[in-house]
């Protein structure tokens, strides 16, 4: 398994100088992750170069635009939504990372009221296999994140985001399962792996408050050997968010310091869920 951390722990765009390179590096971090919100506006050569510098891989996520509901009915929001996804792709290709992750299905936060509808998932499935030629040409795998109920009408578990790849039926298109929405979501965090089967490609490691990873109620044990009996073989991102930035706090709700330090997230982290994969 590869252990990376997301920068959205630091800030809502990419942001080298505030990231502890050599820090990450000693506790045993793999690869970086980094938001991709405004495609035309990510530094591509400037991640490709620090990537290159420290010897990390790397991965990158997205979420949709407000204004670009991939399952409305307004032949121009899918458009937009299309639009931004293709933009993020070709970015993802273009710096060499293997994965692009992210909640596609609907813009976070995007709380109509209701259920979701049967013609929303059908446009949704379209949606996504209208993607596939695009993520083929860049070589890049998109994994589908199922988020929390506050956060998301659409798409919440792991069952759901099993049928829904499997209704997409993309080599390229799987499953990202974070932690910290499946803690609310799934009956067994475990199990919810299970469930995602071969269509996971992506994991996102969050302690149960977005903390530390070990600072909580989470069986990483459980979770970790899980993964181990699957086989699974890919990443395991710690993902938490920097209560400071407003717009993050907003987005995410996080109204306290998660731990001393942001920096203590991503590297105690590492430390932790590379010392406990070793147990295994």
């Amino acid at each position: 398994m590869r252990f990376g951390v997301n920068t959205l722990i630091w800030s809502i765009s990419f942001d080298p100088d505030l990231i502890p390179w050599d820090k990450l590096k000693e506790a045993g971090t793999d690869g970086i992750e980094a938001p991709v919100f405004a495609p035309s506006e990510f530094p591509a050569a400037q991640f490709r170069q620090c990537l290159a510098d420290h010897d990390l891989a790397g991965t990158v996520c997205s979420i949709c635009p407000g204004d670009a509901r991939p399952g409305s009915e307004d032949a121009l929001e899918r458009t937009r939504a299309l639009d931004h996804w293709r933009s993020v792709i070709r970015v993802a290709g273009e710096v060499g990372v293997d994965v692009l992750a992210g909640p596609s299905c609907a813009p976070v936060g995007d709380l109509p009221g209701r259920r979701r509808t049967d013609d929303e998932w059908k446009r949704v499935v379209e949606f996504h296999q209208e993607l596939g030629p695009a993520l083929d040409e860049a070589g890049v795998d998109l994994a589908i994140e199922p988020i929390n109920r506050f956060e998301t009408y659409f798409l919440n578990t792991a069952a759901d985001a099993r049928r829904l790849t499997d209704a997409i039926d993309h080599p390229r298109i799987g499953i990202l399962l974070d932690t910290f929405h499946s803690n609310i979501e799934d009956k067994s965090i475990a199990g919810a792996y299970r469930e995602c089967g071969p269509r996971l490609r992506h994991v996102h490691t969050c302690e149960n408050d977005r903390g530390i990873p070990g600072s909580g109620h989470v069986d990483w044990l459980e979770v970790l050997k899980t993964l181990d009996e699957m086989g699974y073989d890919q990443w395991l991102t710690i993902e938490s968010f920097n209560a400071a930035a407003p717009e993050l706090a907003a987005a995410t709700a996080i109204w306290r310091d998660l731990a001393e330090s942001n920096d203590d997230i991503a590297v105690r982290g590492v430390e932790f869920l590379r010392g406990l994969v070793g147990t295994i």
